[in-house]
């Protein structure tokens, strides 16, 4: 799979950090979005193998980590079973802003339970899963049940779970203690799997029994034999998303105009942008690239800028060009190296300029060529490089038209 490192602001206006998971060769089929479990994050192994196997199986992945856990931006101890509820619908709504609404809604342990509470204030949502997920949020407080007494006098106090020390505040326990999920539950309006290990030390079976007393059809459950609670074996996750990828088939869209290219193999290139500034999707004969701008520029630096892809157009016609000579000539060319860098220079950095020109655009390109090439060879490669076809038309007037369509 590709990941491609992404962000985008909650609620509260705190950057949550992500990875968007992409299938390797393929516009994504559905988009899917996963929610982590309470202190874990986007990049624990079981989230990271189940995102593989449903890239395998052409599903795009949106894992990111909840406000004050990961790289995500925020305090901890203010956050609460609400703000996560609030942080998912934030990622629904950057994922159909930047690409599709995610189809596909998975939630591991309380990022399940989460996930169900939030699923219907994501309209393009058609299936719900939950793993090793209670079937009450309050249940995360039992692990600390003998602290409770303490936050509630002295409106906080610090915990350890997993060996990693946390502060809990009122806020929290107040928040757990006011949900009641058998009514959202039965509203749903999904179809819902329930992936659960009868094995769960953290999570009981029993929770996973009533989700699925409480769901309407329809609704599957999978028991996940001797996995862990996190999945950590490699084997419990890759089952777990296959499972997911298969149940999940059925429930997707006939057909989603904004999962694939509006412009066919051989009919152009379409550039779509969204309200994420400024992300930029390429699609070119069935190939899906990403531009955007730098930070310092007010972008989120997700892909190439635009002078950036200019000259990696440059740099690979360079290339291909100087393998085809070469391996037409028989030359010993092993390989090549291309360095290009974009500048506007001022008109008295250029002697070939015109002279009415202020600033003109120029790119230096670096050529470094691999194996036992003569001096003459080498000569002639540098000659061939500026006669591949992107350099020619760089050089030359281009005539671009511009039609508005409806």
């Amino acid at each position: 799979m590709r990941s491609v490192r992404v962000s985008f602001p909650n609620a509260a206006g705190l950057q949550l950090a992500a990875f968007l998971d992409l299938p390797e060769a393929e516009t994504p089929r559905a988009y899917a979005l996963f929610s982590h479990c309470f202190t874990c994050n986007k990049n624990y192994k079981g989230i990271r193998n189940i995102a593989r196997v449903l890239c395998e199986a052409g599903f795009a992945v949106l894992r990111f980590d909840f406000a004050g856990l990961g790289e995500s931006e925020g305090d901890f101890s203010r956050t609460t079973f609400s703000s996560n509820i609030e942080d998912i619908v934030a990622a629904a709504n950057w994922l159909e802003t930047a690409h599709q609404a995610p189809q596909l809604l998975i939630g591991h342990s309380l990022g399940g339970t989460a996930m169900l509470a939030a699923a219907r204030r994501i309209a393009g949502s058609r299936a719900v899963v939950t793993i090793a997920s209670p079937s009450e949020p309050r249940h995360v407080a039992e692990h600390f049940a003998e602290r409770h007494q303490e936050i509630l006098d002295r409106g906080e106090a610090q915990i350890r779970i997993g060996g990693m020390a946390y502060r809990i505040r009122r806020d929290f326990l107040e928040d757990v203690r006011q949900y009641r999920m058998e009514e959202t539950v039965k509203a749903l309006g999904r179809a819902l799997l329930i992936l659960h290990s009868p094995q769960d030390a953290t999570v009981e079976a029993a929770h996973a029994a009533r989700l699925f007393a409480w769901a309407r059809h329809p609704k599957s459950f999978v028991s996940l034999d001797d996995a862990d609670h996190l999945l950590m074996r490699e084997a419990d996750a890759r089952y777990a998303g296959g499972v997911i990828a298969a149940w999940a088939q059925r429930y997707l869209a006939p057909s989603s105009p904004a999962a694939r290219p509006a412009v066919a193999d051989g009919d152009g290139v379409q550039v779509v942008i969204g309200r994420e500034h400024y992300r930029t999707r390429i699609h070119a004969h069935g190939h899906e690239l990403t531009a955007d701008e730098p930070r310092r520029l007010g972008g989120g630096d997700a892909g190439p800028s635009p002078y950036e892809l200019l000259s990696a157009a440059l740099g690979a016609c360079t290339a291909i060009t100087l393998r085809m000579y070469a391996d037409r000539k028989q030359w010993p060319l092993e390989g090549a190296r291309i360095v290009l860098r974009h500048a506007k220079v001022h008109l008295e950095d250029c002697r070939d300029c015109d002279e009415q020109q202020r600033t003109v655009d120029r790119i230096e390109r670096d050529l470094y060529l691999e194996g036992d090439l003569t001096a003459a060879q080498r000569q002639r490669l540098l000659e061939i490089a500026d006669r591949c076809p992107v350099h020619r038309s760089l050089q030359q007037r281009m005539l671009i038209e511009t039609r508005l369509l409806e």
